[in-house]
């Protein structure tokens, strides 16, 4: 089972400081002179770091603006559809890449919903280390793992102590599907919660 370690708790930190002014860096005319922005503009990465080598492309293919329709499969079999979309870029000297997840607000709601990713290799234990947190829904969790074939694999455990994996699925250079999914048997058999299909956003 994962836990929070000191490493995931000092990402959290950065990751609550960052989240709420939503990637400004991507928007240079949105930056100004103004100091409060200044580590905004220090966080942004061009590129990964040299020092990653090959491991770096594992997530530098998903740099970029996606457009996403979230579908989210409910306890009574139904499917519940939603709009957003997902932004990639390299932080921190580009060892780690920083992802938010917006979904638009549905008619009658007032507030969109976000929640921000922090993830980057681990040189010591060979895998990516990912801390993703929802402060709207008091969330955060962390889940580890890599490339397995064409995929992407991550296993971590939910807030509630059940096992959860989250897969990256059908990567193409303009198109990819992301499955979370959830045990409630110790992993022997899996349920999927959310299947979120990407398209890469152009122009």
């Amino acid at each position: 089972m994962l836990s929070i370690s000191r490493t995931s708790r000092a990402i959290l930190g950065a990751v609550a400081t960052t989240s709420a002014l939503a990637f400004v860096f991507w928007n240079p005319a949105a930056q100004s002179a103004d100091p409060r922005r200044d580590m905004i503009k220090s966080l942004a990465s061009s590129g990964p770091n040299s020092s990653l080598g090959d491991q770096a492309q594992v997530f530098d293919r998903f740099v970029g603006t996606w457009d996403c329709d979230y579908s989210f499969h409910l306890d009574d079999g139904s499917v519940r559809h939603k709009k957003g979309e997902l932004l990639v870029g390299w932080i921190l000297d580009g060892r780690a890449v920083q992802d938010i997840f917006l979904t638009y607000p549905s008619e009658g709601e007032k507030d969109r919903r976000i929640g921000t990713t922090i993830r980057f290799f681990d040189t010591a234990l060979k895998q990516w280390r990912i801390v993703f947190i929802s402060p709207q829904f008091n969330y955060v969790v962390t889940v580890q793992g890599g490339s397995i074939g064409d995929r992407i694999v991550l296993r971590g455990v939910d807030a509630d102590g059940a096992p959860i994996r989250w897969s990256f699925n059908n990567i193409e250079p303009a198109s990819f599907v992301w499955r979370g999914e959830k045990s409630h048997d110790g992993g022997k058999t899996w349920k999927l919660e959310e299947e979120h299909h990407m398209k890469r956003r152009t122009g």
